[in-house]
């Protein structure tokens, strides 16, 4: 069963890793590559999906990490 996707979002320290539904960070970093390589760690492991945000919270990119053979395009 896939774990909580993973947000990197703009926190007043650099940026943050957030588990989807989460109040707290589960870490923070001074760059948003820091925080990528962070997020992207936890979801291959839950088999969820790494959601990528940009400074206003726009999403900018996502990368799924589950064990579904056909994911969805798009």
């Amino acid at each position: 069963m896939p774990g909580k996707n993973q947000h990197v979002v703009p926190h007043k320290d650099g940026w943050a890793v957030k588990g989807e539904g989460n109040k707290r960070a589960t870490s923070v970093h001074d760059t948003q590559k820091q925080a990528s390589n962070a997020a992207r760690e936890i979801a291959k492991n839950q088999h969820s999906e790494t959601v990528i945000h940009r400074p206003d919270g726009r999403i900018r990119d996502k990368d799924s990490y589950g064990n579904d053979p056909f994911p969805p395009k798009g």
